[in-house]
């Protein structure tokens, strides 16, 4: 399976209780609700990936059927009841990322806000917090034994952003309406993500994922594999690959518990074809995991 990545090209905090702070080089993206001197207020948050880019990847280099799912990586969660749910809705209307952080002294307002879509004073949203459609609507729920890294598929809307039938102005990501219109002060819950802006190697994405396999064994006359338990060796392994290379692995593969049989050669000399349907291999950077 093929995957490819892009990063958003933009994404901001929005507020309530910061109206008109612009948060757009924040290291963290959050979507909380929390009680402060005795009043409830919601922060949200806003991402946006590149149209040129999604019609790159699906023109020039999809070659079957893909998904698309929209992955964060969580920085820090507090305050869950036994279910919180996320939602990740399409934003209506385009917005201006700003250069502030929820830091700067004194206060940012060149991009959006809780109350503006670009710099304070220009553009309001119709509703304060983010303008949004109203389908579709994804939702991902998060428990105590969950982890809390996003992992949303989000085909359908990447589908419509790519045949340009719907504006792609990206996605806001916000809690329950019941969670930030509660007035139970023990509902207090606070995800932070991630942002493209992050000093880590955690930054938001959207992936791609597509079968890009052949299955040919030619006029070789190796059998599959049909044993679960298996010895596998990688060769023609460099160890160093470099941008738009395109390396070729040779895998030898033999069973672990070989059947018995009356041979008068070595059992090991004989290699052995992994199957097609229950292989599956990742390449993976040995020094970020």
């Amino acid at each position: 399976m093929a995957v490819y990545k892009i990063f958003p090209t933009k994404d901001a905090t929005l507020y309530e209780q910061f109206p008109n702070r612009n948060t757009g080089l924040d290291q963290i993206l959050e979507a909380s609700s929390y009680y402060y001197n005795g009043t409830r207020y919601n922060s949200r948050y806003l991402i946006q990936f590149s149209t040129t880019e999604i019609q790159n990847i699906i023109n020039n280099k999809v070659t079957s059927s893909w998904s698309a799912h929209f992955k964060g990586y969580n920085a820090s969660t507090s305050g869950l009841s036994l279910d919180t749910f996320l939602y990740f809705y399409t934003v209506s209307g385009s917005w201006g990322m700003g250069t502030g952080t929820f830091d700067s002294t004194p206060q940012v307002s060149d991009g959006t806000t809780w109350n503006w879509k670009d710099y304070s004073g220009s553009l309001a949203w119709s509703s304060s917090g983010g303008d949004v459609n109203p389908t579709p609507v994804y939702s991902q729920s998060f428990a105590y034994s969950d982890p809390f890294d996003i992992n949303i598929n989000v085909t359908d809307t990447v589908e419509t952003w790519y045949s340009e039938s719907v504006p792609n102005d990206g996605f806001l990501v916000r809690l329950t309406s019941s969670i930030e219109d509660s007035t139970n002060n023990n509902i207090q819950p606070i995800f932070r993500y991630f942002s493209i802006d992050t000093n880590t190697i955690y930054p938001p994405y959207l992936e791609f994922k597509w079968d890009d396999y052949l299955f040919n064994t030619g006029s070789s006359t190796n059998t599959v594999l049909t044993t679960p338990e298996t010895f596998v060796s990688i060769y023609n392994n460099a160890g160093v690959y470099y941008s738009e290379s395109v390396p070729r692995f040779r895998l030898a593969a033999i069973p672990k518990y070989p059947d018995r049989q009356f041979i008068t050669a070595s059992y090991y000399t004989q290699n052995y074809y992994l199957p097609e349907s229950q292989s599956l291999y990742a390449i993976k950077d040995s020094s970020t995991n």
